[in-house]
């Protein structure tokens, strides 16, 4: 700035200018050619073994992989993946929608050529059907079983491909994957007719297969068709969630011109400008001057703090006093968009402790089923050879997991799009089943719950005129300080007053110059909390005293915590670092029996931790740098709107509205997420243990063996959708 004195200006340590070494950066990747978490186990081996790779996760349901490497490291990754036979893209809008755009056209053209087929092969086998084989000649009989035979084939060539891939894959690394069983029921049911094609007087009987086989494809990939339409529309909803645009920030360059530019783009040392009003964006010293500004979110203390010059202004609190230069401490890595999507991109990719145990398990139960299905077919050689090869085949494809693959991450996913939509992103997949298991919450006050009102009141003998309150509440929206934004929503309605000229003066409120050249002044008034309002030298004619007042959201949502009546009954409770008389009052008017005021960080800790030797499980709702230390303490955590940094990133749950009204939604879906999860396990294993049986005897045929495990995974993803409109 012009006039400026180079002692003001704060040295920025050397350390922050020192050349910083080749960045490792973490990168997420949008994935096409995921079936299972066989596969996304798969491709997380095959990235990991790209030099320089540093962690890999990869969340099957959401088609996402997470890698931590060198950038130029990163730039290998699609030609490896493409080579392991998936494609990764950019998780850019543009890339992503190219990427399942592919994957879906894909799939469908697969869908459509085994329909087809499985239609003309099953006219060829209607005769067989209606009519005894002895009135049909055996020369026209071979003839419609050549027939069928040359339809298989562009089943087994293109449709049953993506099957045949995925077994060969795992059987490269010595893992029985999901593709595995229905690979060997494909081959053994289309090798065994096409010999008995060739040989119809042979051991293996006169039966094909071929109407079998092309129907249990088509019916397979059209139960991955709608569960890969589910998945994409949950990518896009969560997408959409996490592509916010990344805040724009003021820099001063060297010869005093100012420049906008990204806020992930501020590095140690850059001079930035702060309007009247807004966020300071980085953590900096304050360069001149003096200000007010709002740091509830960090210290719980609803009243604005001065700063002078030489001062750090901590990121994430709000100038309240005047347009101020600060000297940036840190670089700003990442904007508020990028930290969501990055939030959101862990969660989806994390491993749940469940997840890792059903996998652990499927190898040993693929490997049941082939000894399975081999036994079975050594039996029934014996029994009726005619029908073993129709017993092993059916066993094959009855058993295949894919119901219980899809239990859990269907679910998962279908919660996620839900939550997203009510303002809720989950940052730990675990949370939402300890949010179901909650009873015991805990609640900040200041910014969750209270925020101050207003009331005017006359201080001269003509009374409150509508035109100088409307005046006053006028000037008062020209500033951020709590105290002005209550006057301001005090007179909503009332007609205003165009000022020529607004101050702020830090400490002394505003200056506002009317028409006719006049100050007129709103300012705080002494021994009371709240401002007055007139002219400037004289008494004043208004004043506005102010309360810290419950959202008007708040009864309505604490009401509904109570009636949730989880485990014997939710008890609610309030934690803050404000005074106790403030927190006691709102306390009081909410009807919460227990409050605790003044509380620091370490008394916070003290309480949870008590509950929790108690047997409780805690949630702790909070938004500020003093509450990160509990929230990472409690066994489930929800940071609200605007939250700081520490906060958001201690946080299992994070809040983007204003508003705690979703927060009983939050802990009822949880529950719901919870049932369906259990709903699809149960209906899974009782299908198999049905099914399985009826396979074993000889009364279920492979092509109803394929429509049953085709139906089994889309009622698991049709249950699971029921989590995505909050039913």
């Amino acid at each position: 700035m012009p006039g400026m004195q180079e002692s003001t200006i704060l040295p920025t340590p050397s350390t922050h200018l020192a050349a910083a070494p080749a960045a490792v950066v973490e990168q997420a990747w949008a994935v096409a050619g995921l079936h299972c978490a066989a596969c996304a186990e798969q491709l997380r081996s095959e990235l990991l073994g790209q030099k320089g790779v540093e962690k890999v996760q990869v969340g099957y349901a959401a088609g996402l992989a997470v890698v931590r490497a060198p950038a130029e490291t990163q730039a290998l990754l699609p030609a490896r993946a493409k080579a392991a036979g998936y494609r990764l893209a950019p998780l850019d809008a543009a890339s992503s929608a190219d990427l399942r755009q592919m994957e879906a056209r894909t799939l469908l053209w697969r869908l459509f050529v085994a329909g087809f087929c499985m239609m003309q092969v099953m006219m060829m086998a209607a005769p067989t059907y209606f009519a005894e084989g002895a009135t049909i000649p055996a020369d026209l009989r071979q003839l419609l079983h050549w027939g069928s035979w040359v339809l298989s084939w562009p089943v087994m060539l293109f449709s049953s491909q993506p099957f045949l891939i995925g077994a060969w894959r795992s059987l490269k690394r010595r893992r029985l994957g999901m593709d595995v069983p229905v690979a060997l029921g494909v081959l053994v049911t289309f090798g065994v007719s096409t010999l008995v094609l060739f040989d119809p007087s042979g051991p293996w009987g006169a039966d094909v297969y071929f109407d079998s086989l092309t129907m249990f494809m088509a019916f397979l990939l059209a139960g991955r068709w709608f569960e890969l339409k589910a998945r994409h529309a949950a990518a896009m909803e969560l997408a959409a969630l996490a592509g916010q645009p990344d805040v724009q920030v003021q820099r001063e360059t060297a010869d005093g011109r100012v420049e906008a530019l990204a806020l992930s783009a501020v590095r140690a040392g850059d001079v930035l400008r702060v309007g009247l009003g807004e966020a300071v964006p980085v953590d900096g010293f304050l360069l001149e001057g003096a200000t007010h500004v709002d740091e509830a979110l960090l210290t719980g203390e609803s009243q604005p703090v001065q700063k002078r010059q030489g001062d750090l202004l901590v990121g994430g609190s709000l100038n309240l006093g005047q347009p101020l230069r600060l000297r940036a401490q840190a670089a700003a890595h990442e904007g508020r968009a990028a930290q969501l999507a990055q939030r959101l991109q862990a969660a989806l990719t994390e491993r749940p402790e469940q997840a890792e145990l059903a996998e652990r398990w499927a190898g040993h139960f693929l490997a049941a089923v082939l000894l399975l299905a081999l036994a079975a077919g050594l039996v029934w050689s014996f029994i009726a050879p005619q029908q073993a090869v129709a017993v092993v085949c059916a066993v094959l494809i009855v058993t295949c997991p894919c119901a219980f693959a899809l239990a859990q991450p269907a679910a998962r996913v279908a919660s996620h799009r839900w939550l997203a939509r009510q303002g809720l992103l989950l940052q730990r997949l675990p949370a939402l089943e300890v949010l179901s298991r909650v009873n015991r919450v805990w609640l900040d006050k200041t910014g969750t719950l209270t925020r101050p009102e207003a009331h005017a009141r006359s201080l001269c003998a003509e009374g409150d005129k509508p035109e100088r309150r409307g005046a006053a509440v006028a000037l008062a929206s020209w500033s951020r300080h709590p105290v002005s934004q209550a006057v301001a929503r005090s007179g909503a309605g009332l007609p205003g007053l165009r000022w020529r000229e607004v101050q702020e003066l830090p400490g002394k409120g505003l200056r506002g110059l009317d028409a006719d050249g006049q100050w007129w002044c709103l300012g705080p008034q002494p021994e009371r909390a709240g401002a007055q309002f007139g002219r400037e030298g004289e008494p004043a004619l208004l004043a506005f005293d102010t309360e810290e007042a419950p959202l008007p959201s708040a009864a309505r949502f604490l009401k509904e915590l109570q009636e949730l009546g989880l485990h014997g009954g939710l008890r609610v409770g309030l934690l803050s670092g404000d005074k106790a008389e403030r927190v006691a009052a709102v306390a009081a008017q909410l009807g919460i029996a227990d409050a605790h005021g003044a509380c620091s960080p370490e008394r916070k800790l003290e309480l949870v931790r008590a509950e929790q030797q108690q047997g409780a499980c805690v949630l702790m709702v909070g938004d500020g740098v003093n509450d990160a230390p509990v929230l990472a303490q409690a066994d489930a955590s929800l940071a609200v709107a605007g939250a700081a940094g520490l906060a958001a990133q201690a946080a299992d749950v994070l809040l983007l509205r204003g508003d705690l009204s979703a927060l009983p939604g939050l802990i009822r879906q949880a529950r719901r997420t919870q049932h369906v999860m259990r709903q699809n396990l149960i209906w899974a294993a009782g299908y198999n243990g049905l099914a399985i049986p009826l396979a074993l005897l000889g009364y279920l045929p492979p092509w109803a063996a394929g429509l049953g495990m085709a139906l089994s995974s889309l009622l698991v993803v049709g249950n699971s959708l029921r989590l995505a409109r909050g039913d």
